[in-house]
């Protein structure tokens, strides 16, 4: 490394205080990389900790991936750090700097004026990240993953520290590039571009495998940035809760005929960062839901946290519960510590039919290293076998997948509801050789919850909409929701009939969400809301700030899994059938129209949700400061972030899509997009049966 180099990272000029800004708890974020060596701490047992990787490196490959982590520090700290590297590689699988997490200040999202940040939009982003890594809301903090057992804020602490540093020198003039967690460095730009382009896991596609994943990661060279978790727009559970909420209502409508759930039972599995949201969302449905969960710490969490309301820690519990709960007809969520294959074949053995709905939401974007653990063993066992014989505990997963289904099938014979949640759980029991397919060999039995479900709430162009209260008040947010709810009233007066329960249920979402109490971390909302809805909803935000009625300014960001943001043939656009459903040029787009239309930063990733290699998808951030300025960069922003996908939907042949499109039109005169004409399919069989002759 050279000596310019290592200067630019530790020397004293960057470490130095500028005049401007605040003095308080949050200056050392300016600092950077500290000046000395600090202690090497013992490692936190009160927090849980992600399990082991095993990249398998070569010689060569493991004495790179020392080198790589050594280039963030001057030359005379090598001697104490590269065996101590050495050691976290070699028994952890990854090297995340652990004596460089920062100890000074408590992790968690403070108040927008006590960063110490030269330009407001970069005080903004620095609120966002440290709400990702808030133990409260991350769910291994100190590996910096905040959800999904691997998605990652950084790949290591330097990186974090570094980029806070940068983030506290940049002017409104300059654009933060960071590259799969490691920041580049601060490129002179101008006003209206983005403060913070990132990306995530961005491979050359023949090189995109899991396996080479696990390599590439340990060493230092890329991440996996899952969704929010890598582009910092994390909210807690509440970020998926209420897409959750509006899907299990949505199946209860679709599968049982109904909208009252008043003693239906749902039956899913897991309680991490996004499937943690299942037992809040299924009592406000008004169901009882049931929960697997292996993990006792994810379970003790988020029945501390109020998300689940019951516990249970054997089958025969746990079904006796049920039966109870079936009986009075109660809104409940019950917790059973052990595994979901145990679950269903239990379930599958009783001679009454329990359950009437059925999913799950295990990491299986992460089979064999934490994210699905086999039933043949108990949890901390498969923790040391996945590390000691990975071979093994693939055999073991499995076969877990394959009893898994079997158990399903036996319980949808008998008149279950089941479909994929989007996590891969289909795509990996295919294979390992389980009965999910259907009668052509070529689709899976069970339908993904978009193509069912959310596919054509999406085509309408309702997706997951929120936004942060940067002040941290509480008063704030109730603000914001009762903004948000007189919008949604005032655009149902004039809205057509094809949305209109689309605009109720999202007003009961908002009008309930204070009462619900699902603010974990920042003071954030989410909402599922249409083109008109989340631009008229941002400029109100942006003119109460102006005003003052909310006292700071807020953030507006969205999931990835959304209209426009995401590609991925298995889950969001596994609804499109034109045969574009593995192209990723809508999430490309997306990334790339939103950085020149106003967004305060914009992010690209290569997985989430569904896998590593399965998925491109992308999100960003928009400051509302109560400016002019924000104001146009929010009607310009968000009116393209949303009727990109509408459009790819509609060019799909989709229904929904092409009558929101048209819509979409009329209201805007700048907006021209190209529509299908639709042949009959009389000729095309015709035309098919002529030149297709075996």
């Amino acid at each position: 490394m050279s000596q310019t180099a290592t200067d630019t990272l530790t020397s004293a000029s960057l470490s130095s205080p500028l005049p401007e800004r605040r003095v308080g708890k949050l200056a050392v974020l300016a600092r950077g990389l500290p000046a000395e060596l600090p202690p090497l701490p013992e490692e936190d047992t009160t927090v849980p900790h992600a399990p082991n990787r095993t990249p398998n490196l070569t010689e060569e490959e493991f004495k790179l991936a020392v080198q790589n982590a050594l280039r963030y520090f001057p030359v005379e700290w090598h001697q104490t750090l590269a065996p101590e590297f050495a050691e976290e590689l070699q028994t952890r699988g990854h090297i995340w700097m652990k004596r460089f997490r920062p100890t000074e200040y408590e992790m968690r999202a403070y108040h927008i004026d006590e960063y110490p940040a030269r330009c407001r939009q970069a005080a903004a982003i620095m609120l966002m990240i440290m709400n990702n890594l808030d133990s409260r809301v991350a769910q291994y903090p100190h590996e910096l993953v905040t959800y999904g057992g691997n998605g990652s804020v950084y790949q290591n602490w330097a990186q974090y520290l570094l980029v806070m540093k940068y983030l506290s020198d940049m002017t409104d003039c300059q654009t933060l590039v960071i590259s799969s967690g490691h920041p580049v460095g601060l490129f002179p730009s101008h006003p209206d571009a983005p403060r913070v382009v990132l990306s995530n896991g961005q491979v050359i596609p023949n090189y995109s495998s899991k396996d080479l994943y696990e390599k590439f990661f340990a060493l230092g060279v890329t991440m996996y940035g899952q969704m929010t978790a890598g582009s910092y727009c994390y909210i807690g559970p509440q970020g998926i809760v209420h897409g959750t909420t509006l899907t299990v209502l949505n199946a209860s409508r679709k599968y049982l005929g109904t909208a009252n759930m008043s003693g239906k039972v749902l039956v899913t599995s897991g309680l991490g960062g996004m499937s943690g949201a299942q037992p809040k969302a299924g009592v406000i449905c008004g169901c009882i839901t049931v929960v697997a969960e292996v993990d006792e710490n994810a379970l003790v969490k988020r029945h501390t946290q109020g998300w689940v309301k019951e516990v249970t820690r054997t089958l025969d519990d746990c079904i006796q519960r049920i039966k109870e709960a079936r009986a009075n007809k109660e809104i409940t969520s019950i917790a059973y510590l052990g595994n979901i294959v145990s679950l269903w074949e239990r379930l599958a053995k009783e001679p009454e039919l329990l359950v009437e709905l059925g999913s799950d939401q295990t990491s299986l974007h992460n089979p064999f290293n934490g994210g699905y653990y086999p039933v043949q063993l108990e949890f901390k066992e498969a923790q040391q076998v996945m590390v000691q014989d990975p071979p093994r505990f693939k055999q073991l997963v499995q076969e877990s997948l394959c009893r898994h289904v079997s158990a399903i099938n036996r319980l949808v014979n008998r008149g279950m509801h089941f479909w994929d949640y989007g996590n891969s759980f289909l795509l990996e029991a295919s294979r390992a050789g389980a009965d999910c397919m259907a009668a052509n060999g070529r689709d899976f039995r069970y339908p993904s919850y978009v193509e069912h479900i959310m596919g054509d709430i999406f085509s309408l162009g309702f997706g997951p909409f929120r936004w942060v209260c940067t002040s941290g008040d509480p008063e704030d947010l109730k603000k914001t929701d009762r903004i948000a709810r007189d919008v949604i009233v005032e655009l149902m007066q004039e809205s057509p009939e094809l949305v209109q329960q689309q605009y109720q249920d999202n007003l009961t979402w908002i009008e309930q969400a204070d009462e619900n109490q699902l603010v974990v971390g920042s003071q954030a909302r989410i909402l599922y809301s249409d083109t008109q809805g989340r631009v008229k909803i941002a400029q109100q935000f942006n003119k109460a700030v102006k005003e003052g009625r909310i006292s700071a300014p807020v953030v507006l960001s969205r999931d990835h899994h959304d209209v426009s943001g995401t590609d991925s043939p298995y889950r969001e656009t596994s609804n499109v059938t034109d045969g574009s459903k593995f192209t990723a040029d809508m999430a490309v787009q997306n990334f790339v129209g939103d950085s020149f239309r106003g967004a305060t930063w914009v992010s690209l990733h290569n997985g989430g949700g569904v896998g590593w290699g399965e998925v491109i998808n992308g999100g960003f951030g928009l400051v509302l400061d109560g400016s002019e300025d924000a104001h146009r960069r929010a009607t310009l922003m968000l009116g393209w972030d949303v009727n990109n996908g509408v459009a790819r939907r509609a060019w799909g042949c989709n229904a929904n899509a092409e009558f929101n499109i048209r819509r979409q039109m009329q209201l805007d005169p700048n907006l021209r997009v190209t529509l299908p004409n639709h042949a009959e399919s009389s000729l095309l069989d015709s035309v098919t049966s002529r030149f297709c002759k075996k």
